[in-house]
C-alpha cells in the first residue's frame, strides 16, 4: 500500500510521469506538466483525469476541432482512434489510464 499527494507531485520536464501502478495491461500514472501535450491519435482506450489544475483539451469531432474546459474533478475518455492534445492552463496534475506502453 502507499498514498499519493498528487499535489505534491512536480515532474522534472513537462509531461513526467510517476507510476502509480501497472496492471491488467494498463498502466496507471500521475503526470504534471505545464506545457501542451503534442497532437496525438490514440492507439487504445484512455481516460484522463484532472486531480489538480485547469486543462484546454482539444479534440477532433467530425472534422472539426473543438476544446473542452476541464477543472479538477473532471474526466476526459477517449476512445482508440480519436485524436487530441492537452494544454494545461498553469501547471496541471493529471492521473492517465490506459494501455501499457501507449504514449
Amino acid at each position: 500500500m502507499r498514498i499519493v499527494r498528487s499535489k505534491d507531485y512536480l515532474g522534472a520536464r513537462a509531461w513526467d510521469a510517476q507510476l502509480i501502478a501497472a496492471m491488467n495491461n494498463a498502466t496507471v500514472r500521475l503526470h504534471w506538466s505545464d506545457q501542451p501535450y503534442p497532437w496525438h491519435v490514440n492507439d487504445g482506450q484512455e481516460v484522463f483525469a484532472v486531480l489538480d489544475g485547469e486543462v484546454a483539451m482539444h479534440y477532433r469531432h467530425d472534422g472539426r476541432e473543438l476544446v473542452a474546459h476541464l477543472c479538477a474533478g473532471d474526466i476526459f475518455y477517449a476512445a482508440e482512434g480519436d485524436a487530441h492534445s492537452a494544454h494545461p492552463l498553469g501547471q496541471a496534475r493529471i492521473l492517465v489510464i490506459e494501455r501499457a506502453g501507449s504514449d
